[in-house]
């Protein structure tokens, strides 16, 4: 009997007798039945077939579970759960008030985190400053808030800088009954060792106090990785 190139199948000579025909037949049915198993392992809705490097056939995966995802373990596909991996940073001034000087762009010091995933900030060197980490370049989500003590005279800014200068600036009217909040909410591209700072000014005519504390937290600065 000679058998097929690619998977070897059983099939007749050409000087085979007539007779040996049903029994070449029924031995080659028995060979594309095995071969076709191997070929197709699967066996419920959703399963994936591999191909195995010890047994060199097609392998069966089943499906996996709601929210896992296809990785590779040991060389070989694999269904794994994942847990997302937030890195950012949140810092809060701790005293309740901090004084603006008038007509001064003032950047503001922060000395406390609410969290710091990775070392952006220190509370004791450069304490205005997010920086970037190692491994950490990206697409950023920024948020600043602060609120400046009532006054009816001249305006109130805020301003992100990115390495010394401006990068987005946010600028609102006064009040002289209110407090008034200045908010800058945008996303930055963001380079390893790059750093930003939030800074505020406000020209009322004499210096004018801006608000911290713990509770509620005011005077705000965040930055979190969204994506590459």
């Amino acid at each position: 009997m000679a058998t097929t190139t690619k998977y070897g199948w059983t099939t007749p000579d050409d000087t085979a007798l007539v007779k040996d025909g049903a029994a070449a037949i029924r031995t080659l049915g028995s060979s594309v039945d095995t071969t076709t198993k191997n070929l197709n392992p699967e066996t419920t809705l959703g399963d994936i077939a591999y191909r195995s490097s010890t047994s060199n056939v097609n392998t069966r995966l089943g499906i996996g579970t709601s929210g896992q995802v296809l990785a590779v373990s040991g060389g070989v596909p694999a269904w794994t759960t994942t847990t997302p991996t937030f890195s950012g940073v949140f810092v809060r001034q701790s005293a309740s008030t901090t004084s603006i000087s008038n007509n001064t762009n003032t950047t503001v010091l922060f000395d406390s985190e609410e969290f710091d995933t990775d070392a952006y900030h220190s509370t004791s060197t450069n304490t205005g400053r997010i920086t970037i980490p190692a491994g950490k370049a990206g697409k950023y989500a920024i948020n600043s808030a602060f609120f400046f003590q009532d006054n009816g005279t001249g305006a109130r800014r805020l301003q992100i800088f990115k390495n010394g200068s401006v990068y987005a600036s946010t600028l609102m009217p006064p009040d002289a009954v209110s407090q008034i909040s200045v908010t800058l909410n945008l996303v930055m591209d963001l380079a390893v060792s790059d750093y930003i700072e939030a800074v505020v000014f406000q020209n009322s005519g004499v210096s004018l106090t801006i608000y911290g504390g713990s509770a509620p937290i005011q005077g705000i600065f965040c930055a979190s990785l969204i994506g590459a």
